[in-house]
């Protein structure tokens, strides 16, 4: 007997990627791919390749790749291409195996993956070429309108995903969003992570720290506003642990999101018919890793209110709704919706 389709949402994320799957199993991990750089790195790591966060924690012995930048494929680098692929082969397997732990044929895969709003048709492309052989059928859609989907969401809202390479925005008036409902911005987490590394060098020049160390105190501290309290760091100066104080460049990079993210909600608000603009102001969903900066659902609430009012939500557990929304659309979707990548029945996953 022929076993049931399994039904997949996977969110390539530019620093993190998710899956959930129809039989209730998830899967995180870091975008990070890494191959060992030589002789003595093989023989030390024992791996041929390292995914997530082993990746970057062995990155000294690596040549270590964050393929997706802006969340598509990186160009014009078949490597990239290559580290996309293992990385999607590392979700599908982590994810999609037998009660008995066999990896599902790849036929039987049926994934929806999501992609930023304002995607190329040519990244969309290498999209394809990297699942062919892991999947049976596809369906690529944008990030927002996969948040959206599975918060059901689907009337009268506006969804705002604001990951690490990119904010995507999306109107839902219950159908399929155009191009004209949907917006991406490069204003994101890494643009954050780049002025906080730019501010930080630049007042303690002999401090010594890395963009992961960045990242991480972004994650742990970022605010807008006002701070709960000061922010203060421990790193090496001159080789000597020592605390420094990074309040106001934590406030400085973090606030520079705020006048675009609030200038294109205004504007696809704007696009909206105008007796269901007070409907969709007040149904704000503000999603995504870079989303969960404290204030930054107040500063939308604060532009929304010189428009007449509105409220955001902010979505407090971020890692998989995207995945989430993806899995929706892949159990609701028709058999007409698909893309047949025509995977040959015995081709496996590598585990």
């Amino acid at each position: 007997m022929s076993r049931a389709p399994l039904k997949v949402g996977i969110d390539l994320g530019t620093s993190r990627s998710s899956i959930s799957t129809s039989e209730g199993k998830r899967h995180v991990v870091d975008s990070y791919v890494g191959w060992p750089v030589d002789l003595v790195a093989r023989k030390v790591l024992q791996q041929d390749v390292l995914i997530g966060q082993q990746a970057i924690e062995k990155r000294t012995m690596l040549d270590l790749h964050r393929p997706l930048e802006r969340g598509v494929i990186k160009e014009g680098s078949e490597k990239e291409v290559e580290a996309v692929r293992a990385l999607l082969e590392h979700l599908l397997s982590s994810a999609c195996k037998t009660e008995e732990g066999a990896t599902i044929d790849p036929a039987h895969i049926h994934a929806v993956v999501g992609v930023p709003a304002e995607a190329l048709r040519s990244s969309k492309q290498q999209l394809r070429k990297s699942m062919k052989g892991l999947v049976g059928s596809l369906m690529i859609v944008s990030e927002p309108f996969a948040v959206a989907y599975g918060l059901e969401a689907l009337l009268h809202s506006l969804i705002i995903d604001a990951g690490a390479g990119t904010v995507d925005f999306c109107t839902m008036n219950g159908r399929y969003p155009t191009d004209d409902d949907q917006r991406t911005l490069s204003n994101a987490g890494d643009s954050v992570d780049d002025v906080l590394y730019s501010l930080v060098s630049e007042r303690y020049p002999e401090a010594a720290f890395s963009r992961h160390m960045i990242k991480g105190w972004k994650e742990d501290f970022s605010f807008i506003g006002t701070p709960r309290e000061p922010v203060s760091v421990e790193v090496p100066v001159r080789g000597k642990p020592t605390r420094i104080d990074i309040t106001n460049e934590m406030k400085t990079a973090c606030e520079t999101l705020v006048d675009p993210l609030c200038d294109t909600m205004i504007e696809l608000i704007s696009r909206v018919e105008p007796e269901f603009q007070g409907l969709v102001r007040n149904n704000v969903i503000l999603a995504g890793g870079t989303g969960l900066i404290r204030g930054l659902g107040g500063a939308l609430e604060r532009t929304l209110a010189e428009l007449g009012g509105g409220r955001v939500r902010v979505i407090q557990d971020p890692v998989y709704v995207g995945a989430d929304g993806g899995l929706a659309i892949a159990q609701d979707a028709s058999a007409s919706e698909w893309e047949q990548l025509g995977v040959p029945s015995s081709q496996r996953l590598n585990a």
